[in-house]
């Protein structure tokens, strides 16, 4: 009945004004499930920022090096769509830490989430679309490096294809790749999977719903991974601005349980983040970003976790 959340304050850092990535919903969302009680503050673990040479394990040392230090070509950084800080560089490491955390812990309880991650669209040696480190592939690189895991997989329902992802472990067996996502829609050029499901523009919560149905059951008996990596992008909601797909937030939450249901009633440890979602109502946003959690509660409850 005990479901671990990992934030840490470095979540957020100061961006420009009027800058159109919502960095404030990661403060936003932790005080969100305080006031809401889906979760006690004693549930709450804080990350610490990994060694480089973990992140290493998938990007290139004078990508990381360079990120790290500042002296990244102002080419890359537009590529990234994030100004560079020392405070930004900061972030994006106690992010990935974040990860790796929330996945440590999936193994310990069965279940784990993190309130930021899912920067799925970082490749080894470049940063794109928001994402500079690539969260998920670190983290699972990680845990294999630390004996703790053989097999992963990952399963992306952002609504932009997790192309960085797809890219790195193309050739790697040890890691199922899975990105559902909207067909037309970042990035215009798309990787290759291990499993790429892409949606029609405007699906609706139900389509949605049975066509993932469709593939994760399978996909879980085919794989048997020891851990899932869980990108909960809410961007295929019908009110976000990259999005394209039309699911409430009713739907999101139904997406959320039969994801973690599936999973968890198999004995596949789940770690989730939130990946992306893009809104001018930033409480709605928020709260979207909150139904991950509170599906996870419900559920570490339901399986007395």
């Amino acid at each position: 009945m005990y479901l671990p959340i990992v934030y840490h304050p470095n979540y957020v850092v100061p961006l420009p004004e009027g800058h159109r990535f919502p960095m404030p919903k990661f403060k936003k969302l932790y005080e969100l499930l305080i006031k809401d009680g889906v979760a006690e503050k004693t549930q709450f673990y804080s990350p610490v920022r990994p060694p480089e040479d973990w992140i290493e394990l998938v990007h290139t040392p004078e990508y990381v090096q360079a990120y790290c230090q500042g002296t990244l070509d102002a080419k890359a950084q537009r590529r990234i769509g994030l100004p560079w800080s020392p405070a930004l560089a900061n972030r994006t490491c106690v992010a990935v830490g974040g990860t790796i955390l929330t996945a440590r812990l999936a193994l310990t309880y069965g279940l784990a989430c993190n309130t930021a991650g899912g920067t799925h669209h970082a490749f080894p040696n470049y940063g794109s679309g928001f994402c500079i480190f690539n969260d998920l592939a670190v983290t699972a690189r990680v845990l294999q490096q630390l004996g703790l895991v053989k097999k992963i997989l990952i399963v992306d329902l952002d609504v932009h294809q997790g192309d960085g992802t797809a890219f790195i472990f193309q050739d790697d067996k040890s890691v199922f790749t899975f990105s559902m996502h909207c067909e037309v829609n970042f990035p215009g050029t798309k990787q290759t999977s291990d499993l790429d499901v892409p949606l029609a523009q405007g699906m609706e919560d139900d389509e949605y719903l049975q066509t993932l149905d469709k593939y994760l059951p399978d996909l879980l008996t085919e794989v048997k991974p020891d851990l899932v990596l869980y990108d909960a992008g809410v961007d295929p909601h019908l009110g976000d601005r990259l999005g394209k797909l039309s699911l409430t937030d009713t739907g999101i939450y139904r997406r959320e349980m039969q994801v973690l249901t599936t999973c968890i009633s198999q004995r596949y440890p789940v770690a989730c983040v939130i990946g992306g979602g893009y809104a001018d109502d930033l409480d709605a946003l928020v709260y979207r970003h909150s139904l991950i959690h509170r599906a996870a509660s419900d559920i570490s409850r339901q399986y007395q976790l």
